[in-house]
């Protein structure tokens, strides 16, 4: 280049001040202190209580699965690890808009929907449903479903 030549200054993205990342704890994945049939037992009626729910599995926002009510057509792994990324889309939309912590996202598909629901701090509820189920009355149960099974993962 010349000496002649002029550059054009470059535009540089403001950097936003968000928060420092949470530390989070070691994962829930394999812990046998969990208390896993009355876990079970709160994903099996969900399925049971709203027609059209294929399955759900509980899960860390690490994406390590902890346990599930999934028939053998959809993969448990696959599941919580999708969670766990629904979760980081969400986290981060909710730290950019200001919007507090990050409590449900639902994706809906051509034949059916995916919803993810935050279990306290530490870990996800999925539900996959069919296309014919009712979402509204999804979005009634699985919370307090995710309540109850937040307190179950709390140390006593």
């Amino acid at each position: 280049m010349s000496t002649g030549d002029t550059f054009l200054p470059r535009r540089t993205a403001q950097q936003p001040k968000l928060p420092p990342p949470v530390k989070l704890p070691p994962s829930l994945a394999g812990d046998p202190s969990l208390p896993y049939p009355s876990i079970g037992t709160e994903l099996h009626e969900l399925r049971l209580q709203i027609p059209g729910v294929q399955g759900s599995v509980l899960g860390g926002v690490d994406g390590l699965l902890i346990t599930h009510d999934v028939p053998d057509t959809l993969d448990p792994d696959d599941l919580a690890a999708m969670a766990a990324a629904t979760f980081g889309l969400g986290r981060q939309v909710s730290l950019r808009l200001g919007q507090g912590d990050f409590r449900q996202s639902t994706v809906r598909n051509e034949a059916g929907y995916f919803s993810v629901y935050a279990v306290g701090p530490h870990a996800l509820l999925s539900v996959v449903g069919a296309d014919a189920i009712n979402v509204a009355r999804l979005h009634l149960h699985a919370p307090p479903v995710a309540e109850r099974l937040a307190k179950l993962l709390t140390p006593a």
